[in-house]
């Protein structure tokens, strides 16, 4: 059984709540897990994740409702090898705030960009030789890289497996895995990966850190799905994200499920429609 100590909310769901508010929030719904973005309009800089607040303030405002920051999301393009110097910089800067404000983990996104010609051979080992550079700044800080997945077509990183093999050819054990059911939904992996069998030697679930959760209502192709086509998960849902949770809970995955819809239709909605649509949602899914 899912219990509300198990599901998080993504900032990007309420991008126009401040940082106070949305803490506030997350414990009036008897929540207790957040996760932080660096990249919400308007908000380009690192003291911008926490809205200028001095860490010390942010930590006594989670602590103070009771709300555990999870995740800073993300370092961007990590697996570009144009961009490693500038990553590096970047990271030791999100690192340092994860540790300030008791964050466990931070979230790794690949490059995804049309542009991107490299063959994806390359592209998985630049994704090892970037874990292996990244490597001891995570060990320094203390803090996990929850690596994701993008399933778009364009993306350098879109398959679970892949990331689990690129993780123990780094050498490093500060790495987990990100599953976003929605780029799971779109992307190239075998659903079979999830079947009743167990995930088998094509992903190997204890390398899970994170899920993230969304749903599609819209009747378009799934090449069309974009990431403002997400929304909170109900029975209109078309990728199945009530059945593929608990088959995750039953074959053993014990960490979180964090709500991450990007559609507008529910980054509008009021905090008091927000709340109502999320105890929907949360009673669709079973929790309790």
């Amino acid at each position: 059984m899912l219990t509300r100590k198990r599901v998080a909310l993504n900032r990007i769901i309420s991008p126009s709540q401040n940082f106070a508010e949305f803490i506030k929030f997350t414990a009036g719904l008897g929540l207790s897990q957040v996760e932080l973005r660096n990249d919400l309009p308007g908000k380009s800089k690192i003291g911008d994740i926490i809205d200028r607040l001095k860490p010390v303030e942010a930590l006594k405002i989670s602590r103070g409702e009771g709300v555990k920051i999870i995740t800073i999301n993300a370092l961007q393009k990590f697996n570009l090898p144009a961009k490693r110097e500038t990553c590096l910089a970047e990271l030791e800067q999100l690192l340092e705030l994860c540790a300030a404000i008791e964050c466990p983990a931070l979230v790794l996104c690949p490059n995804n960009e049309k542009s991107d010609k490299r063959t994806p051979k390359q592209k998985y080992l630049d994704t090892v030789d970037a874990l292996g550079d990244y490597g001891p700044l995570f060990i320094k800080y203390g803090i996990t890289g929850y690596v994701e997945a993008l399933g778009f077509g364009i993306s350098s990183l879109a398959s679970l497996p892949p990331i689990v093999g690129a993780i123990k050819a780094s050498g490093y054990g500060c790495y987990r895995v990100l599953l976003d059911t929605f780029h799971h939904y779109i992307g190239p992996d075998d659903k079979s990966i999830f079947g009743m069998d167990g995930l088998g030697a094509s992903y190997e679930l204890p390398y899970t850190g994170l899920v993230h959760i969304s749903g599609v209502e819209d009747d378009i192709p799934v090449e069309k799905f974009l990431d403002g086509n997400r929304v909170l998960v109900g029975p209109k849902d078309k990728m199945g994200n009530k059945e593929l949770i608990q088959r995750l809970d039953t074959l053993g995955y014990q960490g979180a499920f964090s709500y991450e819809p990007f559609g507008p239709v529910v980054q509008k909605l009021s905090p008091i429609q927000l709340a109502a649509a999320l105890e929907a949602s949360l009673k669709y899914l079973g929790v309790k």
